[in-house]
């Protein structure tokens, strides 16, 4: 997802030279890019795992860049905004069902809760349970306001495609989306990590920005789901500047988890209403298990 510019060493304008100056980048790395295999990833990245764990996805997102992964059910992913100012806009699919994906009105309305945090459920439009906060320590997230739109940006910073300096998040997600075989009518409303907001009794947004360098939010996968990502500028970022930092994602696969989660071992006791959305997914992958 990273571009890099450099001068070749070898020249290009022959398909020998293009083909030398290829194989000249194998083995490079640069500060922001997916590590294959993950496990090669640089220590920071992979640190703090448990012990025995294998990661899945290893990655450093660049501001104004976007990610998405298949991932398997029981996978935690672990999300942070190594330098303060990141904002993470977030999609959610089923995999093999991918017209099931992350409702937030329901995942704001059914737990009593608008902001998201440790222990919060993400919920499906169908009422499943897709995923769960299962550790937070930013508590500076938003599931109201939704993503900057191509007009949005163009307005304020000029322009807002995906390939300009300045991004909008709904066509960054929109890219995401397409590589999963999705459309633009499948990017929903989208779940902001790392820039929060509050609303006061009048009904009022207030933007409250990021916690900090070094937050970080885990997520439990209920069931195999494609993961969208988008790192771009909060709607309401009162900076006229088009500016913020990378994230670094690591993934693992953690089953285990999903028995700790249910017992309220993992991110404290659930709700009643958690409680059903997980037994909802739970209900649907036994019925499809039974075919």
């Amino acid at each position: 997802m990273t571009q890099t510019i450099e001068t070749p060493t070898t020249g290009t304008a022959t398909t020998a030279g293009a083909r030398t100056h290829a194989r000249e980048q194998h083995g490079k790395t640069v500060d922001t890019m997916r590590f294959v295999p993950a496990a090669s990833a640089p220590q920071h990245l992979l640190a703090g795992m448990p012990d025995g764990a294998s990661p899945t996805w290893a990655e450093s997102l660049a501001f104004g860049r976007y990610t998405t992964m298949a991932l398997a059910r029981g996978t935690r992913i672990r999300i942070t905004d190594t330098a303060g100012d990141a904002c993470v806009h977030t999609l959610l699919y089923r995999t093999g069902a991918l017209h099931e994906r992350l409702n937030l009105a329901d995942t704001v309305k059914v737990p009593w809760q608008a902001y998201p945090a440790t222990g919060h459920p993400l919920l499906s439009d169908a009422g499943r349970l897709m995923a769960t906060i299962v550790a937070d320590t930013s508590s500076r997230h938003d599931a109201l306001t939704g993503a900057t739109t191509l007009a949005g940006n163009t307005a304020r910073y000029g322009a807002g495609t995906v390939h300009s300096a300045s991004p909008a998040a709904r066509e960054l997600l929109t890219l995401g989306a397409l590589k999963n075989g999705l459309g633009t009518r499948d990017v929903a409303p989208s779940l902001s990590l790392f820039k929060g907001i509050t609303v006061d009794p009048a009904g009022s947004i207030t933007f409250t920005g990021s916690a900090g360098p070094g937050a970080a939010v885990e997520l439990l996968l209920q069931m195999d789901a494609v993961l969208v990502l988008a790192n771009t500028a909060h709607p309401l970022d009162p900076r006229n500047d088009f500016t913020g930092t990378a994230v670094d994602i690591t993934a693992w696969h953690a089953p285990q988890d999903l028995a700790e989660l249910e017992a309220g071992r993992l991110a404290g006791p659930l709700s009643p209403e958690h409680l059903q959305a997980l037994r909802n997914t739970e209900h649907d992958l036994t019925a499809r298990d039974a075919r």
